[in-house]
Parts: C-alpha cells; sequence; structure tokens
C-alpha cells in the first residue's frame, strides 16, 4: 500500500498540525508514514506546505505529478501546488481566499479557478470550508474540516476512527467537540 499527500496553504491555517494528524492515524493503523515540511515565509500568511507518504518509502519528497492527493487550504496555494499532482489526482481545496494586505494586484475569480481545475484534472472537489468552520463554531477548525473531507474519499487510506483518535492526541480536550463537529461537517460536505 501506498499514498502520497501534498497539503499546501498560508501559515496560521493548521497545515503542519494537519499533516502530523495525519501521520499519526497512519502510525496507529500500522502503516509507515515519512513526512517534510517546507516554511515559505516562517510566519501567519506565508506559503507553507508539507508531504506525506504512508507506505513504505526512503524519501519524504512527492516527485512532481505522481501525488494521489492534493490538499490545498487557500485557492491560489492550490495553483502552486498543481506540480505535485496530474490528471487523475484527488483535488480537495478550500474555496475562500486569503487575500495578502501588502498586495495590489486582484485576485482571479474562484470560480474561474474551479473551471479550470476541473476542465484539467478528474477529480476536483472545491469545498467552502471556511464557512464549514465557522458553522462548527470557530474558524480555527478550518484544517479539521479539511481533514474531516479527506477522510470521506474511499480511497485515503486511513479510517475517520483513526484521525479523529489522533486530532483527539493532538488538540487539547476543551476542543474536541468543536473539531468533532468540524470534521463531521467536512466529511458530510463530500459524502453528502
Amino acid at each position: 500500500m501506498s499514498y502520497t499527500i501534498y497539503i499546501c496553504g498560508v501559515g496560521g491555517q493548521g497545515i503542519i498540525k494537519t499533516s502530523v494528524i495525519i501521520g499519526e492515524a497512519a502510525m496507529n493503523q500500522g502503516l509507515d508514514v515519512v513526512m517534510s515540511e517546507i516554511h515559505g515565509m516562517s510566519q501567519r500568511g506565508g506559503s507553507v506546505s508539507t508531504e506525506l507518504k504512508i507506505g513504505e518509502f526512503n524519501s519524504s519528497i512527492i516527485p512532481d505529478t505522481t501525488a494521489d492527493m492534493l490538499l490545498s487550504f487557500e485557492p491560489i496555494e492550490t495553483i502552486r501546488g498543481l506540480h505535485k499532482v496530474n490528471k487523475d489526482s484527488k483535488i480537495v481545496y478550500n474555496t475562500h481566499p486569503i487575500v495578502p494586505s501588502s498586495s495590489d494586484m486582484s485576485y482571479p475569480s474562484i470560480s474561474g479557478i474551479t473551471s479550470a481545475l476541473k476542465e484539467n484534472f478528474t477529480h476536483v472537489l472545491p469545498i467552502d470550508a471556511t464557512k464549514l468552520a465557522l458553522d462548527a463554531g470557530n474558524i480555527l477548525s478550518l484544517n479539521m474540516v479539511l481533514l474531516g473531507a479527506v477522510t470521506a474519499d474511499d480511497k485515503f487510506p486511513l479510517s475517520k476512527d483513526a484521525v479523529i483518535d489522533a486530532m483527539k492526541n493532538n488538540l487539547h480536550e476543551r476542543f474536541h467537540d468543536l473539531n468533532l463537529k468540524a470534521i463531521e461537517n467536512g466529511y458530510k460536505s463530500i459524502k453528502g
């Protein structure tokens, strides 16, 4: 069994914590896992990405065009991560943009980004994870919404229960109910 996930977004969205939870869930299911992380600006708002390989691998870097899944927390970061996927990769991404305050560029339309992705890739799953996190009770549960969404994918190698157990082990108990609701919101957004 082998499965690779490229996760990207901006600093402060919980990309690295999400990767740690996925990695721990894989280990708890008896699977090997390797991970690397890249901090762009190493500050809130800078590009952040992680690469996870579940299975027997010697390196944590995912070669271009080979990722099984791109999990993106922000639309422009989705575009930046496309070099890691191929037409058959699963692309799960948050449709809510984070527009840099220092930029005078206009942000591309989300419908345009989604249309372009669907024209070039077979499995594109846009999700307004920001809205679903707010519905769960806190914007900071965005990463758990997206984590719930990936567990809904039939080819994702980890069970939702294993992911929930790893979440509980990595996040403070007082946030468990919020994060469980967020995971369920993400899961239901894909499973319907």
